[in-house]
């Protein structure tokens, strides 16, 4: 699979390009903050104009930070994080009139159907997934290898059986670079390694277990004396499920806290920006990011991810980002915030998970 053929550049030579002015820089005031008038990011990609003939394309554009300029080389920095004297790039336009060109139709393929009217041109529940289903599977084969396949999930993966060890194999077949999610997922999928149930619930049958709400609490009970979630899965002989497998596979996962952590989970991270920082990480290397019943983890995620990777080689390829979830509104609301590039797969996620594995485990 070739996907780094798929972007246009724009072409410098339209006269307006050709006349746009250098961007003005203007020194950050201080720590933390941006100069008046500067410019912010989005996820499309965005070139500078560093200087004469020269438009710098922003190798990890992501949304709602700034860019900086530095020996001719353009980063993109959160606000919060710029330093007193950095050179800020300002300007509002996205034409090229300051200096600063966004690119919002590099991937865009060409449409046969001319059409200015027609049906069902917008994604919902009736929508058919075969043709998604069939290019994630080749997607992440491709970047099982060559790029950083990065997982987003709630707690529901972990109260299915099913969907649990599909979810385990993909990791340990080399389908999963990093992981995010909250205190939730973790401390269940523990409990389902060692109680078979999910917040009281047995994960197969569905049936509540006497006194089964005390089993997550006695988990994180457990973990906690254990000192962290590698120990427990030690000292408690755990040998199955998703945290199992990104401890046995070296696999890095980012647990961020929420005001609604009972516990939580020694590796749980309490300080919201401090997770934020580690869950960039990842976001400015992912070339595919799934995203599984988890809201807001999803819309925070879809925010700091890039639309595109600049490839060492100089190409440009799409980061592909899907939100799996039972209805539209995660992937409409993350659409709103900016990250246009999601594309939703409307069904359950015990369904997708199980499908997505089945035809990779092969």
């Amino acid at each position: 699979m070739n996907i780094t053929t798929t972007y246009t550049a724009p072409n410098f030579k339209k006269e307006h390009l050709q006349k746009s002015p250098l961007a003005t820089l203007k020194a950050a005031p201080a720590d933390g903050i941006a100069p008046d008038n500067y410019h912010a990011t989005s996820n499309h990609p965005e070139y500078i104009k560093v200087k004469d003939d020269n438009w710098a394309l922003a190798p990890e554009s992501r949304m709602d930070a700034v860019f900086v300029v530095k020996d001719f080389a353009v980063e993109a920095v959160e606000a919060r994080n710029l330093n007193e004297g950095d050179m800020v790039v300002t300007g509002r336009t996205e034409n090229g009139e300051e200096g600063v060109l966004v690119h919002n139709t590099g991937f865009e393929q060409a449409n046969t159907n001319e059409d200015k009217f027609s049906f069902r041109s917008r994604g919902t529940r009736e929508t058919p997934f075969s043709y998604s289903y069939d290019a994630l599977y080749e997607i992440l084969k491709y970047d099982r290898d060559h790029g950083h396949i990065v997982w987003v999930l709630g707690p529901a993966v972990a109260f299915d059986k099913d969907s649990r060890a599909a979810m385990q194999g993909l990791i340990e077949s080399g389908y999963c670079h990093g992981l995010m999610a909250g205190n939730a997922l973790a401390t269940h999928d523990i409990e389902a390694a060692i109680y078979n149930t999910g917040l009281g619930q047995n994960i197969y049958t569905q049936t509540l277990q006497p006194m089964g709400h005390y089993n997550h609490l006695d988990i994180l009970n457990q973990v906690r004396k254990a000192g962290s979630i590698k120990k427990a899965i030690d000292s408690m002989k755990i040998d199955n499920g998703i945290m199992y497998a990104c401890e046995k596979n070296h696999i890095p996962y980012v647990l961020a806290g929420s005001i609604r952590d009972d516990g939580p989970l020694p590796e749980t991270v309490a300080n919201v920006y401090t997770s934020q920082d580690l869950m960039r990480t990842h976001a400015r290397k992912a070339t595919t990011v799934i995203t599984m019943a988890t809201q807001l983890h999803s819309i925070a995620f879809g925010n700091m991810t890039p639309g595109y990777k600049v490839l060492p080689d100089g190409s440009v390829r799409p980061v592909y980002f899907y939100v799996v979830d039972m209805s539209e509104f995660s992937a409409d609301k993350l659409a709103n915030r900016g990250s246009a590039q999601a594309q939703a797969i409307l069904t359950n996620v015990q369904d997708f998970i199980v499908n997505l594995w089945n035809h990779l485990k092969n």
